[in-house]
């Protein structure tokens, strides 16, 4: 089984509806098992900044997908819970963004593993540490609580308080 942590998050309509909905269309699938949900993060916007602010959590699974298999599941969720397309960086229904994929080190025109900026944003790293505090960056090798404190900026506004299963 393969061990993946994506990155979910929405700022466009109900952002905890997005999140139950989502969360529910992944777990419907025979072949992710074990699922564990991080905290919610309410977030300021990364990138660009004019936009509301987001809600983020990671998520914890295992799976018998394959990358590929599970980069096109990802997209079909963010379909079905109403995606749309807009700017790059731009206010969205939900985003899945694989971060890991077990300890691979993989990148193709669509996708980067580990994620290309998982180690520049804080609501990506506090909720990956939450579910486990030992993580290292599969590439370099270093404690991901490491780049944490070493990061100058920060959007993480507050820890949200609702479960979403």
């Amino acid at each position: 089984m393969n061990k993946v942590y994506i990155g979910i998050g929405s700022n466009v309509g109900d952002r905890l509806l997005n999140f139950k909905n989502a969360v529910e269309l992944l777990v419907e699938n025979e072949k992710i098992n074990g699922l564990k949900i991080s905290s919610i993060y309410e977030t300021l916007p990364y990138g660009n900044t004019e936009q509301n602010n987001f809600y983020n959590a990671v998520l914890y699974f295992l799976t018998s997908l394959s990358l590929t298999e599970l980069f096109d599941f990802t997209k079909e969720i963010e379909k079905k819970v109403g995606r749309k397309k807009r700017q790059n960086w731009g206010p969205r229904e939900i985003d899945l963004d694989i971060l890991m994929y077990n300890d691979l080190v993989y990148s193709n025109k669509s996708i980067s593993i580990p994620h290309k900026d998982l180690v520049n944003r804080d609501f990506v790293l506090v909720p990956l540490l939450e579910l486990n505090k030992n993580l290292k960056h599969p590439e370099s090798k270093i404690k991901l609580n490491s780049y944490l404190l070493n990061l100058a900026d920060k959007y993480i506004i507050s820890k949200f308080e609702q479960n979403i299963r």
